[in-house]
C-alpha cells in the first residue's frame, strides 16, 4: 500500500487556516494512506491566528496530521501595502525547504509515507518553486467560491491577451461577461485588489502560477455552483486551467472558542422563540466606524426585531491590525440604545459564529459574505442579508442575491476596506434588509432550506463532493514515482 505525505502551506489568517485545517482533516479521515504535515505561517499582528494555533496544539485530531509552526517574521503593522504578505511568504521559503528536507527519509521502507506533493493556500504560489525542487506536484486549496476562481482566471486572461486594464474599471458602470457567472457582472462588485495598481500585478502572477499546478480544490459543491464549476472545466476558461475539484462545503462544525462569553450567549438564545433572532456578524476583520454603527443600531431599533449583534472596535486607521473588543460598547452606540433594546437584543464582542448559526432561535444572518460564513449559514439553513466589506465579498453578495437567490440585499457593492472611501449605508436600507431576511414565508428561505439539504448530501458517500475528493486522492496516489 503506497502511503503519501502531503505538505500543506496555507495563507496566514484565521479564515484561511481554518478551512485548510478542516480540509486536511477530511483527507486523512477519508483515506488511511494519506498523512499531512501542516506548516503554519502567521501575521504577528493577527491575534485570532494565534488563538487558532493554540487551539490546534491542544486538539487531538489525528496521528496522521501534525502541525509545525514556522518561525515568526517581524512585519510592520502600519504597512498596508502588498509587501507584508509577499515578504512573509518569500522569507518562509528556506524554512519550508528545511522542514520538507527533514520529512524525506533517504532509504524509506514501504511503511514510510512518500512525499506526494504540496497543497498551497491561494496566496502561496511562491512555494511551487520549493515543490519543484523536490520533484513533486503542487495543488491549490482555494477557500472561496468557484465563481471567484473563474473571475480571477478571466481577469488574468483578458489582461494578458486582450490588454484590458482592470484598474480602469474602478467606480465605473461597466458590466463584464465572466464565464463562471451567468449574469453580466458589474465592475462595482469586483474585488478592490483587482482594481488596485499595486495589488493587481501580484494577483495576476498568482493566477498565472495557478495554471502550473496539478489541480485546484475549491471549497464549494456542484449543487450550489454548477454553472461556475462546469465553466471551469470547459474551454470557456481559455485553456490550460488545471483540473478543478469541488470538495466542499469544508466546515468546522464544532467551532473555535473565541474570547466571547459563549455560555451567556447560548443561555440568551435558549430563551428566544425558534427563528426569531437576526444575527449580525462581520468576520474576524469586520468592523465599522461610529457613524455606521449608529445607522445599524437605528435600523435594529426601528425594526423591533430580536437581534444578536457582534460589535467590534475598529483597529487603528492605516494599520493591518485586527479589530478588538469594546471595553464599553456604549461609546459607539446611540445614547440609551442598550436600555431601550434590553428586552429584545444582545450586543456581544467576538462571536462563536458556528454554534450561533446552528441554534434554532436564529432566523436570519446579516453578514459580510465571507465564503466561510456563507457556507456555514447555508449549511444551517439561515438566509443571509448582504453587507460585504472587503476581498471577494461584494462578488459573493452579488452571487447570493442575483444569481443563486439565496440572500437578500442590504447592499452588494458596499466597501469598507483600505482601498475605498467609506460610504454610509442608511438605517432605512438596513432595516428593509433585516425585515426581508426575517420573512418566514419568503422564496429565499425556501431555497436556502433546499440547498442546506444538498450541502449535506454532497459530502455523503456517493455525493458530488465525496466523489470529487475520491478523484483527487487517486490523482495524488498515481503521481507517486
Amino acid at each position: 500500500m503506497t502511503k503519501v505525505e502531503l505538505v500543506f502551506v496555507p495563507a496566514p489568517g484565521a479564515g484561511h487556516l481554518g478551512s485548510s485545517t478542516e480540509f486536511a482533516k477530511v483527507l486523512v479521515d477519508r483515506d488511511e494512506r494519506i498523512s499531512v504535515t501542516f506548516l503554519v505561517m502567521k501575521m504577528p499582528f493577527d491575534s485570532k491566528t494565534s488563538e487558532f494555533i493554540k487551539s490546534l496544539a491542544t486538539a487531538n485530531i489525528s496521528n496522521r496530521l501534525r502541525f509545525i509552526e514556522l518561525p515568526a517574521i517581524e512585519l510592520d503593522p502600519s504597512d498596508t501595502s502588498v509587501r507584508p504578505m509577499t515578504t512573509l511568504i518569500e522569507t518562509q521559503k528556506p524554512h519550508v525547504r528545511e522542514v520538507v528536507s527533514n520529512l524525506i527519509k533517504p532509504e524509506s521502507s514501504p511503511e514510510e509515507p512518500r512525499l506526494g506533493g504540496f497543497v498551497l493556500g491561494m496566496f502561496c504560489t511562491q512555494f511551487i518553486d520549493v515543490a519543484n525542487e523536490f520533484g513533486v506536484p503542487s495543488y491549490i486549496f482555494f477557500p472561496s467560491d468557484a465563481a471567484c476562481l473563474g473571475l480571477l482566471f478571466h481577469i488574468q486572461y483578458i489582461h494578458d491577451h486582450q490588454q484590458v486594464d482592470p484598474t480602469k474599471l474602478e467606480n465605473s458602470d461597466v458590466e463584464l461577461s465572466v464565464p463562471t457567472v451567468s449574469l453580466p457582472l458589474p465592475a462595482k462588485v469586483l474585488p478592490s485588489t483587482l482594481m488596485n495598481e499595486q495589488w493587481l500585478p501580484v494577483l495576476l502572477q498568482l493566477i498565472r502560477r495557478y495554471r502550473e499546478t496539478k489541480g485546484i480544490m475549491v471549497n464549494t459543491f456542484m449543487e450550489l455552483e454548477s454553472y461556475a464549476v462546469n465553466a471551469l472545466t470547459t474551454e470557456s476558461m481559455n485553456s490550460n486551467a488545471p483540473p478543478i475539484y469541488p470538495v466542499g462545503p469544508i466546515l468546522n462544525l464544532k467551532g473555535y472558542q473565541g474570547t466571547s462569553d459563549q455560555d451567556s450567549i447560548m443561555r440568551w438564545l435558549d430563551d428566544q422563540a425558534p427563528s426569531s433572532v437576526v444575527f449580525l456578524c462581520f468576520g474576524s476583520m469586520g468592523s465599522f466606524d461610529t457613524e455606521q454603527v449608529k445607522e445599524i443600531a437605528l435600523a435594529l431599533e426601528r425594526s423591533g426585531q430580536r437581534f444578536l449583534w457582534s460589535l467590534r472596535k475598529p483597529a487603528s486607521k492605516g494599520t493591518m491590525e485586527t479589530p478588538t473588543e469594546y471595553t464599553n460598547p456604549e461609546e459607539a452606540l446611540p445614547e440609551g440604545f442598550l436600555d431601550r433594546t434590553a428586552t429584545i437584543g444582545k450586543v456581544i464582542g467576538w462571536a462563536p459564529q458556528i454554534v450561533i448559526l446552528a441554534h434554532k432561535a436564529i432566523g436570519g444572518f446579516v453578514s459580510h459574505c465571507g465564503w466561510n460564513s456563507t457556507l456555514e449559514s447555508l449549511w444551517f439553513g439561515v438566509p443571509i442579508a448582504t453587507l460585504p466589506l472587503y476581498a471577494e465579498q461584494q462578488l459573493n453578495a452579488f452571487l447570493l442575491v442575483h444569481e443563486l437567490g439565496l440572500g437578500v440585499e442590504i447592499k452588494v457593492d458596499y466597501r469598507n476596506d483600505q482601498f475605498s472611501k467609506n460610504t454610509i449605508v442608511s438605517a432605512d436600507v438596513i432595516e428593509r434588509g433585516i425585515r426581508c431576511v426575517m420573512d418566514h414565508d419568503g422564496e429565499v428561505r425556501r431555497k436556502v432550506k433546499d440547498i442546506s439539504e444538498k450541502s449535506r448530501q454532497a459530502l455523503m458517500e456517493g455525493g458530488s463532493s465525496h466523489h470529487s475528493l475520491g478523484r483527487l486522492i487517486e490523482d495524488v496516489i498515481n503521481n507517486i514515482k
